[in-house]
């Protein structure tokens, strides 16, 4: 139940709320939205909607035994239910999730301890799960069962490799669960798999393109649906379907993998515990908060729910979100604002959400897996959670917010992409990973105006990943970025509305604009940018609220430059010492202001080269709160300023003896360490002649490479890369590198 997670970071562009269009531009619902009895067939879309909100009985029926060392055991019996602590599932417990206003529960199951040679299940099992699966078919709910926890078989290293393994043993199950409940109705969905995926490798969780694993999970997936529909049973060709992929993770990169297949009644199954900094995540180096649920934490949730909406929903295509929730951090207000926006979110895009429990309430070995609701022995709600369970049923219940008003997405005439003024017509690639070389953003010429933006929207037709959009003075500073308002995937064509956005995002004169180019977060193919006419819409802007100061340096880089902030006592608040050198470069910070309103930000000097210039002070978090009062450069440190300081190591390596570490794990000098650092870790230990210090212009940098090497031992290897996985999905919180 690991979701990919984003960072408390800086926003350079209109953030990705900027595409949640205001209700004006709502859809009325289609047809496939309306209710009807349930007694009679449903479509795909109107079993969704009857599913309406759901809850898991999490570790139960999916734990399994393991010996001394942790190791799953081949078989065991039924008492697997309860041999990770939790109560045997019983009626009382039903019937008060069913009273509290849920109608649907997930019953994640594994199999693979109850299965003897010829992958037959062991009965008492069956009828175990058969139980327990009435408990709530009899109580006029749905009944998500799925496979899960498939250790060894499923989740496995060789996932890629391993089809032929898996399919036998895979169809042999839901053979026998399929002719199990065969007379079951549509009020039964089967789930394929849970979260397969690579486990114990570097990419288990997270991959830039994986796409041997999602292979195999789309056969998989085709062949379960293949063999559910050839079953007997009157419910055999309508029984909703849940396909996930790789992971079953949120994360765009994956859900772009999943192939459905053509089926009426499939749905994708995502687990989305999303944005995760929020709510699991415990590494605060990562970005890592609960106290409040920030603005940014809220852009992060609108663009992944909307990428449920845009990528699947809008296309006809159900989505169930499997799993989802909020560890208790003892954070319970900000819980109740994250569960507002998701359920009120959902509801619209008619998507049904199935919250995670596992029986957990608190944990300080594991504070971000504290997922406990309900006695599950009495059936008395938690008072811990109860008011995140009362926000979910209120909105539910609230007939102001109709479920499916807005899955489809908002369409837009758009003036004619070729009868527009062209500002670029001539094809042009542009590479995230070329940015030193300033080849990750179009040319800023020719020079524009704002009168040239003033009642228009800039179409850009491209290939690869979405561009956002810039705009900046004649110096190429007051760097201001934007989000494509809407896109037309079928013609691959992205509209921003500078008309609006400009004004928003633009600090200052508008008559100072100069430039405007187009950026690529990965590699993209510009075909061509025009100046359109803009349709007379309504959006939502999110504006970039990012505090900035120049500052000025002279030559010596032996002491730290102080920066004193004033602002309201006890705001937490960071940001970074950015410049160029040539490349964008920040070291970051981060602290809180005191009880006297005050607080110093010390950085040495010597981590801003000597020839580096645009230097800036950044504010990221709660600038509406904090500024920046003065600052000083001092050649020496005193001993209160070394501790807020920001630290430096010197580490020595077989090539690169005097340069120092400016964040352990950040290998691609983006200052956040995340996947990304672990797959160009990667690339560099497999394919040297490419990636290696100066080998290439994809090559890592010198100082990438000294961050990057954090397992005690000189040159970077696959080690580097798995323990940068680990410290990203929190597994270690700092790296040992004299090991």
């Amino acid at each position: 139940m690991i979701d990919g997670s984003k960072a408390i970071k800086r926003i350079v562009s209109i953030s990705a709320a900027a595409v949640c269009m205001l209700g004006s531009l709502s859809i009325a619902p289609a047809d496939y939205f309306s209710s009807v009895d349930a007694a009679s067939t449903l479509t795909a879309f109107q079993i969704t909607q009857n599913m309406k909100v759901g809850w898991n009985l999490g570790n139960t029926l999916d734990a399994y035994a393991q010996d001394a060392d942790g190791n799953p055991l081949a078989s065991y019996g039924v008492e697997t239910e309860t041999c990770w602590k939790n109560p045997k599932a019983n009626q009382t417990l039903f019937n008060a999730i069913k009273a509290k206003g849920f109608n649907t529960v997930r019953i994640p199951t594994t199999w693979f301890q109850h299965l003897d040679s010829n992958n037959k299940i062991d009965p008492a099992w069956l009828a175990r799960v058969h139980e327990v699966v009435d408990y709530a078919y009899k109580n006029n709910m749905y009944v998500i069962l799925n496979v899960h926890h498939e250790e060894g078989w499923i989740n496995r290293p060789d996932l890629a490799t391993a089809y032929d393994d898996i399919k036998p043993r895979l169809m042999a199950i839901w053979t026998q669960v399929a002719e199990e409940f065969k007379d079951y109705d549509q009020h039964l969905i089967f789930e394929c798999m849970n979260e397969p995926r690579a486990k114990g490798t570097d990419h288990e969780w997270w991959s830039a393109s994986p796409v041997a694993e999602a292979d195999v999970i789309n056969k998989l997936n085709a062949d379960f649906v293949k063999l559910i529909r050839s079953t007997d049973g009157a419910y055999a060709k309508n029984r909703l379907l849940m396909l996930p992929g790789y992971v079953a993770s949120s994360d765009k990169t994956f859900l772009n993998q999943i192939v459905m297949p053509d089926d009426d009644y499939c749905a994708v199954s995502i687990h989305a515990y999303t944005p995760y900094n929020f709510t699991m995540n415990t590494n605060t180096e990562e970005g890592a908060y609960h106290d409040t649920f920030t603005k940014e934490f809220s852009a992060d949730l609108a663009y992944n729910l909307q990428n449920f909406r845009d990528m699947f929903v809008n296309k006809g295509i159900p989505v169930v979100i499997g799993e989802m929730g909020t560890s208790n951090f003892g954070n319970t207000q900000a819980r109740v604002d994250w569960t507002k926006q998701y359920f009120e979110t959902t509801k619209k895009y008619g998507i049904p959400c199935v919250l995670w429990d596992n029986n957990i309430e608190s944990n300080p070995a594991a504070p971000g897996e504290c997922h406990g609701y309900i006695n599950r022995e009495t059936g008395e709600w938690l008072s811990s959670s109860l008011p995140i369970i009362n926000k979910m049923m209120e909105i539910m219940d609230d007939p102001t917010i109709v479920w499916g008003s807005e899955g489809k997405m908002p369409t837009y005439d758009h003036q004619d992409i070729n009868s527009g003024k062209a500002y670029i017509s001539s094809p042009i690639e542009i590479d995230a990973s070329k940015s030193d070389v300033y080849k990750n953003t179009t040319p800023g010429e020719p020079e524009v105006t704002w009168s040239d933006m003033k009642g228009k929207e800039v179409a850009i037709k491209y290939t690869g990943d979405t561009p956002v959009l810039a705009v900046s003075d004649k110096d190429y500073k007051g760097w201001k970025e934007m989000s494509p308002y809407t896109i037309d995937e079928k013609n691959g064509i992205a509209y921003y509305l500078v008309d609006k956005a400009v004004p928003q995002i633009w600090e200052g004169d508008l008559d100072n604009i100069k430039h405007m180019q187009a950026r690529t977060n990965a590699v993209t193919q510009i075909e061509k940018i025009v100046f359109l006419d803009a349709p007379n819409v309504d959006i939502e802007i999110e504006v970039d609220k990012t505090k900035k100061y120049s500052i000025e340096l002279g030559s010596n880089r032996n002491g730290n430059i102080t920066i004193n902030l004033k602002g309201e006592a006890g705001t937490v608040t960071n940001g970074c010492l950015g410049f160029k050198a040539p490349a964008w470069t920040q070291v970051e910070w981060e602290t809180t202001i005191g009880s006297d309103g005050t607080a110093k930000v010390v950085i040495p000097l010597d981590k801003v080269p000597a020839d580096a210039t645009d230097v800036e002070f950044q504010i990221w978090y709660n600038p509406e709160k904090v500024e920046m009062k003065d600052y000083t450069v001092d050649e020496k440190q005193t001993e209160t300023e070394t501790q807020s300081e920001t630290t430096s190591e010197q580490i020595t390596t077989g090539t690169l003896p005097d340069v120092q570490v400016t964040k352990y794990g950040d290998a691609n000098l983006d200052n956040v360490v995340n996947i990304a650092d672990a797959v160009l870790v990667m690339q560099v230990a497999t394919n040297p002649d490419k990636y290696a210090v100066g080998k290439t212009d994809y090559s890592i940098k010198p100082q990438g490479e000294v961050n990057a090497d954090v397992d005690g031992k000189k040159g970077l290897t696959n080690q580097d890369a798995l323990l940068i996985q680990k410290f990203k999905l929190g597994l270690i919180d700092k790296f040992n590198v004299n090991a």
